[in-house]
């Protein structure tokens, strides 16, 4: 039951986040603290939900922690790409043209690059830290998570006119 608490925790979190930014007109957009303040909640939200999930071993949980915040860590940099690529969309709705269309996907397509060498680089260390069955699992929950915020983050975002 906390798990399921903690994923609508995150989803709702990040359905403000992409509707506020969506919604927004170009001169109030959230502010930059805002958005920390929303991503903070988002990451402690995630947390809970890998602790509830894989219900480390007090082993376990002293090898996986450090390694995932740093892991957590150079996500929120590419996450703050994800941010500024949304705030560039919101702001070039009207006019986007066919140039700006061009950058903006090669941005997306690059942050999806950076996010999956994240996992790539990261991948040998989850498993020194738990072993590769238990890494594997949690490879499965922080997917899962991406996948269902990718979602939420899809469905609030408008398409092009």
């Amino acid at each position: 039951m906390r798990t399921v608490l903690a994923i609508s925790a995150v989803f709702v979190l990040f359905v403000t986040f992409a509707t506020a930014q969506t919604a927004a007109v170009a001169d109030k957009p959230l502010s930059d603290t805002d958005i920390q303040l929303l991503r903070s909640d988002v990451q402690s939200g995630k947390n809970e939900i890998i602790a509830d999930t894989m219900q480390f071993t007090d082993e376990e949980s002293k090898a996986f922690w450090p390694v995932y915040r740093d892991y957590a860590r150079d996500q929120q940099v590419i996450g703050d790409e994800r941010v500024q690529l949304i705030k560039d969309y919101v702001l070039n709705y009207d006019t986007l043209d066919d140039a700006k269309a061009k950058d903006m996907v090669q941005r997306l397509i690059n942050i999806e690059d950076k996010t999956n060498d994240l996992r790539e680089t990261y991948w040998p260390k989850f498993m020194k830290a738990l072993g590769a069955k238990r890494a594997a699992k949690f490879y499965q929950v922080d997917n899962r998570i991406s996948l269902l915020i990718n979602v939420q983050l899809s469905a609030a975002i408008p398409l092009i006119r």
